[in-house]
């Protein structure tokens, strides 16, 4: 207890007393006027009693040298004391012993004084509060009755996502132009800069934070505005392929050849190499195949051409093509390519029935590739007796290929009716539009 009791008395005068205020500047007198420090000591008095906070305060002025005691609120009140008195004309110095009051209830009445004046102004601003609220929500009403139309969204916007875009920078304006209004209202304007610097900060705080999600929606209004593919398009994207399903605000959604559906962020769409195979209806397909090494290779060259000429769904134009790949240990892989509708050919079983009917003519034409044979030498103790010759085998006809195969794209509609029923029923959701300008 003597130790708080200690402690108590060192730190009560430091922060109870202002002794580092400017005293008084300026030519002392050498005359000592009684009368001159009564007018100082009265004009002190007079001065303080008009002045709220002052009322403790006992003033004695002897030589010009005024002597303030008694209890104040705070400290920045006993500063303020000091500037004021060294104003008073005649005052040669200042000595503050003013300390700060430590009573309750005297601390305690002016911020009851203050909560009941704020609460008078309240009660007498509510009606002005309570028009301004009136025009804020007549003004936020109005914003989201022009958002929700239709016209001129749709009109000017290339798609729904950008239509929905203008409705919520309409829904912002019209929400900041109420606030504006109803605070000019209240004649609080100089509010709104803090509001809007606030938003501000913690906009810039927010973008920070969720910068992948900022990225993939600018992403997402660039495809719809730009699309570089339609809707059934098979495309390549960042090594999935597939049929395109939708453009959501998020993501680009492919049905792959096997059923299962593919998403792919925006962003990365955005970023990505992106293979439009379905832009040209025409195609082309290649496949090599291997002939024997002893084959005059302009026969095969000229063989498989006119294959893949005669077939039904090669185009005449671009013409078929046929060159020399490699050439191996004991054959040579020749490659070939030819070019289909793929809107009305099915270019896997396509280039599989092209296979097919290649090979066949090869082998009838005995410019087959040989199959690979090994040597085995074998030491034995003994010389081996000798074998009676045997008979050349008999050669094995070669077996006329099946007719051309149906190659149409039943298969690639199949898929197509798949993505037209769910683009059906999420329909809302989707940014593809037929009408929209083209990479």
């Amino acid at each position: 207890m003597r130790l708080l009791a200690l402690l108590l008395c060192l730190f009560l005068p430091l922060s109870g007393h202002a002794q580092t205020a400017d005293q008084p500047t300026g030519t002392i007198t050498v005359e000592d006027n009684a009368s001159a420090d009564a007018a100082i000591a009265n004009r002190i008095r007079d001065i303080l009693s008009e002045l709220d906070g002052y009322d403790d305060i006992s003033v004695t002025v002897s030589s010009g040298i005024v002597t303030l005691r008694g209890t104040i609120l705070d400290a920045a009140a006993a500063t303020r004391l000091n500037d004021l008195v060294g104003r008073v004309q005649g005052v040669v110095a200042i000595e503050n012993d003013v300390v700060e009051t430590t009573d309750v209830v005297e601390r305690l009445n002016p911020a009851f004084d203050r909560f009941k004046a704020r609460a008078t102004q309240l009660i007498a601003l509510s009606p002005l509060a309570l028009v301004a609220l009136g025009v804020f929500v007549l003004v936020i009403a109005f914003g989201f009755w022009l958002a929700r139309r239709k016209q001129p969204w749709d009109r000017l916007s290339p798609n729904a996502f950008i239509a929905d875009i203008y409705r919520q920078v309409i829904r912002l304006i019209f929400v900041i132009g109420g606030l504006v209004v109803a605070l000019d209202i209240l004649g609080a304007t100089a509010l709104l800069s803090g509001i809007l610097g606030a938003a501000g900060i913690a906009g810039l705080a927010i973008g920070f934070a969720v910068r992948d999600t900022v990225e993939n929606f600018i992403a997402s209004v660039m495809l719809s505005i730009r699309q570089p593919f339609r809707p059934n398009d098979t495309v390549e994207i960042d090594g999935d392929t597939g049929k395109v399903i939708r453009l959501t605000s998020r993501a680009t959604i492919l049905l792959s050849f096997d059923g299962n559906h593919i998403r792919i962020p925006n962003a990365t769409v955005f970023k990505s190499r992106i293979v439009n195979f379905s832009r040209n209806a025409e195609r082309r397909f290649t496949f090599s195949l291997s002939v024997s090494g002893e084959t005059d290779l302009a026969q095969a060259q000229h063989l498989a051409q006119q294959v893949l000429t005669d077939l039904p769904f090669v185009l005449s134009v671009p013409e078929a093509s046929v060159w020399i790949e490699s050439v191996d240990d004991s054959s040579v892989t020749l490659s070939m390519a030819g070019w289909i509708n793929q809107n009305e050919t099915n270019i896997v079983l396509a280039r599989s029935e092209a296979i097919r009917l290649t090979q066949a003519a090869f082998d009838a034409a005995g410019m087959a590739a040989p199959f690979p044979t090994y040597r085995l030498q074998t030491f034995a103790e003994a010389p081996a007796a000798p074998q009676p010759p045997t008979a050349a085998p008999e050669p094995v006809p070669t077996p006329q290929p099946a007719p051309v195969q149906d190659v149409d794209a039943t298969a690639d509609k199949e898929l197509e009716q798949i993505v037209d029923q769910e683009r059906a029923e999420l329909s809302r959701h989707d940014l593809l539009t037929e009408n929209a300008s083209e990479e």
